[in-house]
């Protein structure tokens, strides 16, 4: 009798154990962030997901491919990194399944420059650099057209340089990686970043921006994963905290106004 006792007791402590590993295995969520501000707006929420009991990890990525990738192959949970026209465009192209949780904040897309201080000394024929992703064109374009650089001819839809009507100063467009974008100011006379990659690169959009979208921008960066996991109670945690009064206080004071709260 004793040692079925003792077996038995055994048998029950492995049980609790393996219960125990596993409840803390799923308490673990790993998230893909770009570095500036997505890596940064989540270490800040880390502290309160873990008196809640997540366990949060992140796994900063410098490219914009990547961390939808490893999401729809389920080697992380979620990303913070996109907005939903870049979600969609990929989903589209790449078959992938991802959908939006929640959206948290804008980065307006400015454009900069080394070598004028103004739209207005901008040389005909003068090189601009632009973001190459298919969801991008159309964002960028509409930002040119806004300022009057460029004529669209409307703006509906998505845009391509062929949607160019009017180019009264001839410009001349080169299509690059958007990471690459900083690096490329000495070589163009205008490039039009994204604000993720100019914060990275130490430049302020509220100063040094030639213009910038203004906060009314439809493209809200968003928590996203692969669908069927939105109601996952790890998501949902994180989605609330990102979404918190908490975070809306520290994007404002620690970006003041180049990143701007959607919520």
């Amino acid at each position: 009798m004793k040692k079925w006792i003792a077996a038995g007791l055994v048998a029950l402590v492995a049980a609790v154990g393996v219960g125990c590993g596993q409840k803390e295995e799923s308490a673990v969520l790993t998230v893909g962030a770009s570095p500036v501000p997505h890596e940064e707006i989540l270490k800040f929420v880390q502290p309160e997901l873990e008196k809640q009991g997540v366990e949060l990890k992140i796994q900063a990525f410098q490219d914009y491919v990547l961390p939808n990738k490893s999401v729809e192959e389920g080697q992380i949970d979620a990303n913070f990194f996109q907005h939903v026209p870049w979600m969609e465009a990929t989903n589209k192209e790449k078959g992938y399944h991802l959908v939006k949780v929640v959206g948290v904040h804008i980065e307006p897309m400015g454009a900069y420059s080394r070598k004028i201080k103004s739209v207005s000394e901008l040389k005909n024929g003068a090189t601009v650099a632009l973001p190459n992703a298919t969801s991008e064109i159309t964002r960028v374009l509409l930002l040119l057209d806004q300022n009057k650089l460029i004529k669209l001819d409307n703006r509906v839809g998505d845009k391509t340089l062929k949607n160019i009507k009017e180019n009264p100063k001839n410009l001349q467009f080169k299509l690059l990686e958007s990471a690459t974008l900083p690096r490329m100011l000495d070589q163009v006379d205008i490039a039009v970043i994204n604000t993720n990659y100019a914060l990275q690169a130490k430049l302020n959009p509220l100063k040094d921006a030639l213009f910038i979208e203004d906060k009314e921008s439809p493209y809200v960066n968003v928590l996203a994963v692969k669908k069927g996991k939105e109601n996952d109670p790890r998501i949902q945690k994180l989605a609330k905290a990102l979404t918190s009064p908490k975070v809306k206080d520290f994007i404002n004071k620690k970006y003041n106004g180049a990143v701007v709260p959607a919520f």
